[in-house]
């Protein structure tokens, strides 16, 4: 059935498959008009877009119908739920209708269950910032539909350098790729590091500097942190993200559990090959420290949440971790 529903908070990689789809169905010569982009603000749009969507395409090619955050997977009256319920089966193999939306679809309405049954469904959800081997994937990923080729280390500091932005991650590689030209061999990490030097810094690099108590470091990346604009809640959630990571492995690295799978799942690393580097880095480290320095940051997280101001309690809930860990 040619439905789809795409979702999720990542709104570059979201509209760029939307895109995409759009490319493949229709014919660029026809795309005046057998293309519809229906906006939230349009009264009826859902109404309109199903109608759209029944009518042929002109020309050659198929017709799109790209009804925009639409909220038909939050809420449904029952006279449009009826009306999906009619038009969703009959939508002919000549028209393409999608739905996207920000917010993850409800699954308890019958409106989501009558898309999932009908449609093909999508997430788009920007990815954790700590979950490293998800961010490396969608490096690799990238590359490979840009054209550009890469060395594992150039790939894994691209994926620290730029983070969970895909935007910035497209326009990077896009960089790259006019760098490499016609060269066949991958690109180094040297390359990288001098092309995308202005976005070097993040908040899994802020993790290391605290656990290594390296004050003046911490500060210096809280700085360019907030230069680029980084909320601050963001830079905390993946501080305890890694935090809690180096808890783990340190709690049942001490218990006696020698499995990596074993100490990967506790952890919630997705990779048990990266267990052993984990290990290497809280082997100084006591757990009582560890403990500590997650309570120091659900402080911090609490007290953002509260109204504190971003830059200064975050500068000084990070002294106090430098501080801590400089006291081993």
């Amino acid at each position: 059935m040619p439905i789809y529903v795409y979702w999720g908070d990542d709104e570059f990689a979201l509209n760029r498959a939307a895109i995409a789809l759009r490319d493949r169905t229709i014919a660029a010569e026809w795309a005046s008009f057998n293309y519809d982009k229906i906006p939230p603000e349009q009264p009826d749009g859902l109404t309109q877009g199903l109608n759209q969507a029944m009518t042929p395409p002109f020309g050659t090619g198929n017709r799109l119908v790209w009804i925009v955050e639409t909220t038909v997977c939050q809420r449904c009256p029952e006279e449009t739920l009826a009306e999906l319920e009619r038009t969703l089966p009959a939508i002919p193999d000549t028209s393409v209708l999608l739905l996207t939306t920000a917010t993850k679809p409800d699954g308890r309405l019958k409106s989501t269950k009558l898309l999932q049954k009908h449609a093909e469904v999508k997430e788009f959800t920007s990815i954790p910032p700590w979950k490293t081997d998800l961010l490396m994937q969608q490096v690799r990923q990238a590359a490979q539909e840009v054209g550009v080729k890469l060395t594992p280390e150039a790939a894994q500091l691209l994926a620290e350098s730029v983070g969970n932005d895909t935007r910035q991650l497209y326009s990077e590689l896009e960089k790259l790729r006019l760098y490499a030209g016609s060269a066949q061999q991958p690109l180094p990490e040297t390359v990288v590091a001098t092309l995308v030097a202005a976005y070097s810094q993040n908040s899994l690099q802020l993790a290391s500097a605290i656990r290594q108590g390296d004050t003046g470091k911490a500060l210096t990346l809280i700085a360019e942190l907030f230069n680029r604009n980084e909320p601050a809640l963001r830079i905390v959630a993946v501080l305890v993200g890694q935090f809690r990571k180096w808890l783990w492995v340190k709690l049942m690295t001490e218990s006696g559990e020698r499995d990596d799978r074993t100490i990967a799942q506790a952890a919630e690393v997705n990779n048990p090959r990266q267990i052993y580097f984990l290990q290497q880095d809280v082997k100084p480290l006591p757990l009582h420290q560890l403990k500590r320095a997650l309570s120091i940051l659900l402080e911090l997280e609490f007290g953002l949440k509260k109204g504190a101001d971003e830059f200064s309690f975050l500068q000084t809930k990070v002294l106090e971790l430098c501080h801590l860990f400089c006291r081993r």
